[in-house]
């Protein structure tokens, strides 16, 4: 069942948002794992009664780097001397990365933190641009900028999940495979799947996380990666 309320509004959206330093949000700290940030975007529609969109990327190819090719929000690593806190990375990179300046982007809120495989630990804050906001991919990490309505990821129908065993524990891994208007397809998985089903369960109350299963965590990366 698809909520009613799905069209932008930006008062409802922060309401049920954490806030970012808030001791209720999960903020995850690990020696072995990398910081970092991402932008978790949206787009209203020019008519705002209608429902808003989610802006992510497919990230350009690259030898040696493990998250190439993925789709993915933009973000990236925390970056010493260079960022004053993890909200400044988010934002230093959603403007490298699609040319939005930081003066255009407002912060609503964040998620809780998130873990990968690949030893990091994702900060998300949760952000919004104007409808015809200019974007420019900085082609070196962004191949294409993917425009998907929050409507696609609402319907359970769209989320697959499969679930490993790690030592004893039910880990749910999930997918979206989104085609476009032009009959391309998205694979849209791991920890950006992920952060949309965790913003749809704050947002919206709708648990898309199979009964008895759990999201990896940093212990789980330490012992599977021995």
């Amino acid at each position: 069942m698809v909520p009613r309320k799905i069209h932008f509004d930006k008062d409802f959206l922060s309401k049920k948002l954490y806030r970012f330093n808030s001791p209720s949000r999960l903020n995850l700290t690990d020696e072995e794992f990398t910081k970092g940030a991402v932008t978790f975007l949206i787009l209203p529609n020019k008519d705002m009664s209608q429902p808003y969109n989610l802006v992510l990327i497919k990230r350009t190819k690259r030898d040696g780097d493990k998250h190439s090719g993925e789709m993915a929000f933009p973000g990236g690593k925390f970056e010493n001397g260079i960022d004053a806190n993890l909200i400044d990375t988010a934002l230093r990179e959603t403007e490298e990365e699609l040319g939005i300046p930081r003066n255009k982007i407002e912060i609503l809120g964040a998620l809780n933190d998130h873990v990968t495989p690949t030893f990091f630990i994702i900060s998300p804050i949760v952000a919004s641009i104007k409808p015809g906001q200019p974007m420019v991919m900085q082609k070196s990490e962004v191949k294409e900028i993917v425009i998907v309505p929050i409507t696609f990821f609402l319907d359970k129908r769209n989320y697959i999940e499969r679930i490993l065993n790690i030592d004893g524990n039910r880990i749910a891994v999930g997918r979206y495979v989104y085609q476009s208007s032009a009959n391309k397809k998205y694979v849209i998985f791991g920890a950006t799947s992920h952060l949309i089903v965790h913003f749809i369960q704050r947002i919206y109350g709708l648990n898309f996380l199979k009964s008895g299963c759990r999201r990896i965590s940093c212990e789980d990366v330490k012992r599977t990666s021995h």
